[in-house]
């Protein structure tokens, strides 16, 4: 049986546990972030396994900070550009990045990306322990889903 669920979908309510998911993102508030201009649609998420699928949105300028990848990360720019030490990923393209890599990075004039993540992302902070990017304690929400992916 899965856990995974997709939030804020009003049409979920009632389905049973092998019937299909059809996600009406038109319909789903945007989610902020702990990062100014950086918002979210949680499309799947799964606390068990840590598997998570997000629509992110990213004004201009806006910046993720300093990340760790635990597991791999895929990212399908749908508008402008995702761009980081390494390079850029413009609309249309598709970037992903191997666990336990590490960066920062943003977008100058905005961007709308799909990312699929195994388990999410860990920020770091100087004052703190690792964070998700809601500002949840990462090792206390997606510990046990690391657990169960090593």
């Amino acid at each position: 049986m899965t856990t995974a669920i997709t939030p804020n979908a009003p049409n979920h309510a009632g389905l049973g546990p092998l019937e299909t998911r059809f996600v009406e993102t038109h319909s789903m508030p945007w989610e902020a972030t702990r990062y100014a201009g950086v918002e979210a649609k949680t499309l799947l998420v799964d606390r068990r396994t840590g598997l998570l699928t997000v629509l992110l949105k990213m004004a201009p300028g806006a910046m993720l900070p300093d990340h760790e990848h635990v597991q791999i990360e895929q990212t399908f720019v749908i508008e402008g550009a995702l761009v980081c030490g390494e390079g850029t990923c413009s609309a249309g393209n598709f970037v992903w990045r191997p666990a336990g890599s590490r960066h920062a990075a943003g977008t100058p004039n905005g961007a709308l990306m799909l990312a699929i993540f195994q388990l999410p992302n860990k920020f770091f902070e100087a004052d703190r322990g690792p964070t998700d990017m809601l500002n949840q304690d990462w090792d206390e929400i997606w510990g046990a889903a690391t657990a169960n992916q090593l």
